[in-house]
């Protein structure tokens, strides 16, 4: 909760500022009952009509001025909560860009979309609440009962007696209601990801017949998580209950012995009405502060894991410049590279180069490794020996930025935003429409925009949904060629494309980017059989490297792809 709570520093005048009319407006609803009990006791047996109607008028000033006060209060209250709380997402957002590859497995999407959501709205109400009701309730109940204290103290100790078991029993609910919002959220995260992947791929779903699997699936995580609300929620709500009771209790111990001290002749009928009155609002007061309790208990959860990842340390940082080649002999060289996303390797002593403007086909079973490759050229993920380098220098001793600004890149399953054409293509880098159309011709793309209501002005659903395939497959290129970069790569990025398309996409970059130097992952060697070497990978080794025609000669798991898609 530090953590979280240090974004309230930019707001502590606003606060204090808020906090000190709340304080006035809460002292004047404590003077209304010691206002009321002073007339019943002391004005009205004056028969004074004046006088009775001028502590009127003071009631009346008493309760405006304290609504008044209070509403103020809130709405600053409501604006320092809804600041903080953007200022709070600001950074985890920014905070979540900069994950790398491993932070990101390791908290997961769904996960990081709930601490996004759910968490910070729970934040966002205990601030609110706090200073709404943390101001106000603990002025009622001290200020009650020293007030009090002057008007009856033998009734004012009846009271008092009350607050420990008070005390005791939030103290002791509060401790386990925490632990339990926490367990409820990470079961929440995984509803989050199960949903999410129905979304995703709710056609394939309905295309397998899957749907009675999906729901049964999802009715077990669903239970979990009513489950632990139930149980969370029903050990918080026992604190209701109690308290009434044990207010109620003290409640009907003041009713009898004021009863018997004014029989007595010991008090006055205004102070006991006064009394029950101030009985009343600390009943409030209390009631509220056990509000904050649970409101502060899902909040310290939600907190906690909003800090996890605020707090997580930067594991791909740069790094001092090791001792490797200065000799521009290739472009980008994969030095003797290993790596693992657990403790099996998945990439096993990988070593080539590529020269500058060249090009390089990597090829392979699903699995094999491909995709890995590019992550850790890209560094979403440090190697686990050896060392890759570009112009030379290490990949480690570039900053990130400056590092993956060489780059152009179409990924496997890559997302298109909904906005324009053009949008999607410039995406933020604030290209000129020259270059836009340019590098949509060179996709392939211009003939189909041209088609398109709006043409570059024509606005894409979600993920691009209201597009062909192949239609998005050449936006995506047509992105990666628009910042001219130096490094291009193209993962997959022609499966959905036909024959013809796909040989007029590798003829441009060929004519139009020649001093780029191009990585491209395929499935087919059709698409990679013109370039200037092909990688070849099995279970994360290389199996093969050189043209397609040293390859057609030497390697048999390239023999073996070559005879099923083009000999067949």
């Amino acid at each position: 909760m530090k953590k979280v709570l240090t974004y309230l520093r930019p707001y502590i005048a606003r606060m204090t500022f808020g906090f000190t009319i709340k304080v006035l407006g809460t002292f004047m609803d404590l003077g209304l009952p010691w206002v009321l009990a002073y007339i019943i006791d002391d004005v009205i047996p004056l028969k004074e009509v004046s006088l009775i109607l001028w502590w009127g008028v003071v009631m009346i000033i008493l309760s405006v001025g304290a609504r008044s006060f209070n509403i103020i209060a809130n709405r600053m209250a409501a604006r320092v909560a809804r600041n903080t709380i953007e200022n709070l997402r600001h950074d985890l957002f920014e905070k979540i860009l900069s994950l790398s590859g491993n932070q990101l497995d390791y908290f997961s999407v769904p996960s990081l979309e709930a601490r996004m959501t759910s968490d910070t709205y729970n934040i966002h109400n205990m601030i609110g609440m706090m200073q709404r009701m943390g101001v106000r309730a603990p002025i009622i109940l001290i200020g009650g009962i020293i007030i009090t204290s002057t008007l009856e103290p033998v009734l004012t100790l009846v009271l008092v007696g009350v607050l420990p078991f008070l005390a005791f029993v939030v103290y002791l609910v509060s401790k386990k209601g925490i632990p339990l919002y926490s367990g409820l959220q990470t079961s929440v995260d995984r509803m989050v990801r199960v949903v999410r992947e129905n979304i995703t791929g709710i056609r394939v779903i309905k295309a397998l017949s899957k749907t009675q699997y999906e729901k049964n699936r999802f009715s077990v995580i669903n239970t979990e998580v009513v489950e632990k609300e139930l149980k969370a929620g029903t050990t918080m709500a026992i604190t209701n209950p109690i308290m009434n009771l044990l207010l109620n209790i003290g409640l009907t111990l003041v009713v009898v012995v004021g009863a018997f001290r004014v029989n007595s002749g010991a008090s006055e009928p205004g102070k006991i009405v006064a009394f029950l009155s101030y009985f009343a609002i600390m009943l409030q007061a209390v009631m509220a502060i056990t509000r904050i309790f649970v409101m502060y208990s899902k909040a310290s959860a939600s907190a906690t894991r909003i800090a996890e990842v605020l707090d997580v340390k930067e594991d791909l940082k740069v790094r001092e410049e090791q001792n490797c080649s200065k000799e521009k002999v290739n472009h980008i060289e994969f030095h003797h590279v290993s790596f693992s996303y657990t403790k099996e390797p998945c990439i096993i002593d990988m070593n080539f180069g590529i020269k500058k403007g060249g090009s390089l086909g990597i090829i392979g079973s699903t699995g094999s490794g491909k995709t890995t490759l590019i992550n850790l050229l890209m560094r979403f993920y440090d190697l686990t020996e050896g060392s890759i380098t570009i112009d030379g220098s290490d990949i480690r001793s570039i900053e990130k930025q400056e590092l993956r600004k060489k780059f152009g890149v179409v990924f496997q399953n890559d997302v298109l935003f909904a906005d324009k054409v053009s949008e999607n293509i410039s995406i933020g880098r604030e290209l000129p429409m020259e270059r836009i159309q340019e590098s949509a011709e060179h996709a392939q793309a211009d003939a189909f925009i041209e088609e398109l209501d709006q043409k570059l002005d024509f606005r894409l659903a979600i993920k691009g949904s209201n597009l062909s395939g192949g239609q998005k497959q050449r936006l995506l290129v047509a992105r990666a060629l628009a910042g001219k970069p130096e490094i291009l790569i193209l993962d997959d990025s022609s499966s959905a494309l036909d024959y013809k398309t796909d040989s007029l996409l590798r003829k441009a970059i060929r004519e139009n980017y020649e001093g780029t130097t191009t990585i491209v992952i395929a499935q087919r060697i059709s698409s990679v059989m013109k370039l200037d070497h092909i990688l070849v990978i099995e279970d994360g080794q290389m199996a093969g490297y050189g043209t397609h025609e040293v390859l057609l000669n030497s390697c048999e798991v390239y023999q073996e792809i070559y005879q099923s898609q083009l000999m067949s």
